[in-house]
């Protein structure tokens, strides 16, 4: 019986020998191997884009990758970091900038939330913002508004602010507010879910008062007062699963 034992533990390690040498692996290694390559293509890049991360007087070079789990930065040199979804407090956008706000605190007791800016050199698409905006979930400051969107109504209008403004056009989405301008600091688009309140307080006057920000805007042309009502509806109705007054069609 010890022989018989034996026998079948040379002849199994002599095909586990066999199967090395010609390149093939045993079942439960191969499945190892599927797990680990599917785990590598779970967190494969949606985006990514050459980067210069800005740490005080110093600049690092290196990637900025956003993924299906979070936004990383890869670096040879002195700094690299990753940041799940959920350690994300919010972000601002801009066509050449990136900029991460955590729920890390500054240091040498300083207040506020860290920030961490990287300029990039490729600019994000829209599909690709989007998309990360919804991951985040949180208020975001979105700089880049896409285009090609379609609304149901633009007007006119301009940016006004203590140092000058931007000329462009507000257009009104069943998702949200743009206002779009060749400036490339003052592009923006809204969700609801990043607007506080709305303000028509006369028919060439508007306000978005978002929780990152707020904007006064100069009507180039009157805001009808169904379309503000509709837009009241868009913001304060929300969350209380009620359709706005027109029922969401597009007039």
């Amino acid at each position: 019986m010890m022989k018989r034992c034996a026998g079948i533990f040379q002849l199994v390690a002599s095909t586990l020998l066999v199967l090395g040498a010609i390149g093939l692996q045993p079942l439960s290694a191969s499945l190892a191997i599927q797990a680990g390559a599917a785990s590598d293509s779970a967190k494969t890049s949606i985006w990514q884009s050459p980067a210069r991360f800005h740490n005080g007087l110093r600049t690092v070079r290196g990637t900025l990758i956003f993924s299906e789990s979070g936004i990383e930065f890869r670096s040879e040199k002195r700094f690299s970091h990753r940041w799940p979804f959920v350690e994300i407090q919010s972000f601002d956008l801009t066509p050449q900038r990136f900029v991460l706000i955590g729920y890390e605190n500054r240091g040498s007791h300083l207040p506020g939330d860290r920030r961490f800016r990287f300029d990039v050199s490729q600019t994000m698409p829209p599909s690709v913002v989007a998309d990360l905006t919804r991951r985040v979930a949180k208020p975001v400051r979105n700089g880049e508004p896409d285009p090609a969107e379609r609304g149901f109504a633009t007007i006119p209008a301009r940016h006004t602010t203590r140092t000058g403004g931007s000329n462009g056009v507000l257009r009104f989405r069943d998702d949200g507010i743009d206002y779009l301008t060749t400036s490339k600091q003052d592009g923006r688009s809204w969700r609801w879910a990043d607007i506080q309140t709305l303000d028509n307080p006369d028919s060439y006057h508007f306000r978005v008062a978002a929780y990152r920000e707020t904007f006064e805007f100069e009507l180039k042309e009157p805001m009808a007062r169904d379309l503000f009502d509709r837009l009241w509806d868009y913001v304060y109705t929300r969350d209380l699963d009620i359709k706005p007054a027109n029922g969401g069609k597009h007039q």
